[in-house]
């Protein structure tokens, strides 16, 4: 292996603000702890909750990086006590804490996985938080199961055309809402059987056309605010809603006579804070049940650009404008 280096180029919060206080600047290598990997950072996926980190907004854990970064791909580098999952060599694309907007990031050696065959570092770099993400929440907290109808809320992000992916892998119908006809066309050829224009249609009514009034089985939503009431009346008598983001502010007005004449379960759930035992068992079951999928090339992120690492700031504006479809990733 080669000689590592004492210090890296990083891209570090200088303040709380907009995508001008990401400021390129140089730190010491990190040494890997008991259970840790050090990864030579190839690739680095970009996601909203680098957004509100960057913003002042969504602070990092106790005794994470203060970096921005919650997924990397690259090249295991150095070896903790006790990691024995990896090797020096190995390419890897993991969730981590944060730290992914460096050369160099420590991941757990538990949530590392291997870089599927077939898939570049970029694509690698973009997948691990958002698999996970999906995994968790549509199939472990959401309970999605063959021949039940999924409504994805923003259906061409990153999460949403990798939850697209799987749940047609798994069986499942597909319905997302997006805001313009490129996202729509996106999502159709990924293989989402409806597409909704949310500022065309009440996606309300759409729902219960597409299902014949019945409603869907379960609602994967990252908008939150006025959309929280809205999707009890789309889901099924028994339906079930997972809220992972409130893109539109946390603040909801509902009638809760709907969950109880629907008995519908409304849950949700973030993944940043999880200990490393609850991620490293979402790992396990990921790369027992989906890996092979991602393996035989039928799951892959969509990708939308890249960035230089230095250029963090630049990919933080494209996610803003919600142009973006698919994954914006760093490369390092």
């Amino acid at each position: 292996m080669e000689q590592l280096p004492a210090q890296m180029t990083v891209v570090a919060i200088s303040k709380p603000g907009g995508p001008e206080v990401l400021i390129p600047e140089t730190r010491d290598v990190p040494k890997p702890g008991p259970g840790e990997i050090l990864v030579k950072v190839g690739a680095a996926g970009v996601n909203r909750p680098d957004v509100a980190q960057r913003s002042g907004s969504y602070p990092p854990p106790p005794g994470a990086s203060d970096l921005p970064g919650l997924e990397i791909a690259g090249t295991v580098v150095a070896l903790g006590d006790g990691a024995t999952k990896h090797k020096l060599g190995d390419k890897v694309m993991s969730l981590v804490a944060g730290g992914g907007y460096a050369q160099y990031c420590i991941a757990q050696d538990a949530q590392a996985m291997p870089v599927p065959e077939g898939f570049s570092m970029l694509e690698a770099g973009a997948t691990a938080e958002t698999l996970m993400t999906v995994w968790h929440n549509v199939f472990e907290r959401g309970g999605l199961t063959a021949g039940e109808t999924l409504l994805i809320h923003g259906g061409s992000s990153g999460i949403g055309t990798m939850a697209i992916q799987l749940a047609k892998a798994f069986g499942a119908k597909v319905i997302v809402t997006v805001g313009s006809q490129d996202k729509a066309d996106a999502c159709l050829k990924l293989g989402a059987d409806h597409a909704i224009n949310y500022k065309a249609d009440d996606f309300v009514e759409r729902v219960k056309d597409i299902t014949n009034k019945a409603g869907v089985e379960l609602i994967l939503d990252m908008v939150g605010g006025d959309y929280v009431d809205k999707n009890f009346d789309a889901a099924a008598v028994d339906g079930r809603i997972v809220q992972i983001a409130v893109l539109n502010g946390p603040k909801a007005t509902i009638n809760p006579a709907k969950i109880m004449v629907k008995r519908l379960h409304y849950t949700g759930s973030t993944l940043r804070p999880r200990t490393n035992e609850a991620k490293a068992a979402m790992v396990s079951a990921i790369e027992a049940k989906v890996l092979p999928l991602l393996q035989a090339g039928k799951v892959k992120p969509l990708m939308d650009s890249t960035f230089p690492l230095e250029k963090a700031a630049d990919a933080h504006q494209r996610m803003e404008t919600s142009a973006h479809i698919g994954k914006i990733v760093l490369q390092v």
